[in-house]
């Protein structure tokens, strides 16, 4: 996650009594900063500050499960156009706010996705896994 992102979770999830607590405090997390001098204030987090390409790929090289992006729409856009996003989990809700930032920014060239699953649920939601064409 980003640094903003990281900021408003440390001041939520520490101190909650959601259900889903637990579960975020003792998850490892990466907060990607280049200003953040500590992230103490959250159970389980380090900080990447170097190249945000370089880091990814540290990450991925690491033994364990998924990454997950989480984060404000100018992280997400730096790991679309950096090209380290191999799979794409949209959710589509039965609703239209007429405003919003968008997804994908300003591409240099397309990006070609391949529908790998999609999922109806009753409420009129729409899960859609994509991945890189490529």
């Amino acid at each position: 996650m980003g640094r903003v992102t990281y900021e408003a979770m440390a001041g939520f999830w520490p101190t909650s009594d959601h259900p889903s607590a637990k579960a975020m405090n003792e998850i490892p997390k990466v907060v990607f900063s280049r200003t953040l001098e500590s992230a103490d204030d959250w159970p389980e987090t380090r900080i990447a500050s170097g190249d945000t390409a370089a880091e990814i790929a540290k990450l991925k090289a690491e033994p364990g499960k998924d990454l997950v992006a989480a984060g404000g729409t100018a992280f997400l856009h730096s790991l679309i156009k950096l090209g380290v996003v191999d799979e794409y989990r949209l959710w589509v809700l039965p609703a239209a706010t007429g405003r919003g930032a968008p997804l994908f920014p300003e591409l240099a060239e397309p990006l070609n996705l391949r529908l790998v699953k999609s999922t109806a649920f009753p409420s009129g939601v729409l899960e859609l896994i994509y991945a890189p064409a490529g």
